[in-house]
């Protein structure tokens, strides 16, 4: 008997719960993510919790087949614009769950931009043109 492995949907799934986890994390540690934003920036906590939003309901619409890959386009121009809040956070040394500047720094980058193309990556293959399934 032949099982059809569905490795998009697979990776749909697992990036949905990931989404659900940083969605959440951002009423968790509002106070630390708000501390990867320049003081230039209005609404902090607003815009915290507004993010957490987006990637909650990204969640939803990546498992969704209408709405998956307009929701994947949103989540790549998404995943891009804050990489300039983790360059950020970086420079500042920020610890989000601590809500301190006494985190990783820049070691925080060399893993956190790579991770980020990956996801990019990740959301692309599994919401905007997923690998169809070999027999």
């Amino acid at each position: 008997m032949y099982k059809e492995y569905k490795f998009a949907l697979s990776g749909r799934i697992a990036l949905a719960a990931m989404f659900i986890t940083t969605g959440i994390a951002h009423f968790v540690f509002v106070k630390g993510m708000s501390l990867m934003l320049p003081d230039f920036i209005p609404y902090k906590f607003t815009l915290v919790y507004f993010t957490g939003v987006i990637e909650l309901i990204a969640a939803v619409g990546i498992l969704v087949p209408k709405y998956r890959k307009t929701t994947g386009w949103l989540l790549i121009l998404f995943l891009v614009l804050i990489i300039p809040s983790n360059i950020y956070a970086t420079i500042k040394h920020v610890n989000l769950e601590d809500a301190t500047f006494d985190g990783a720094g820049p070691d925080y980058l060399w893993y956190r931009i790579p991770l980020q193309i990956f996801f990019i990556g990740w959301v692309y293959f599994s919401c905007i043109k997923p690998v169809p399934n070999r027999k």
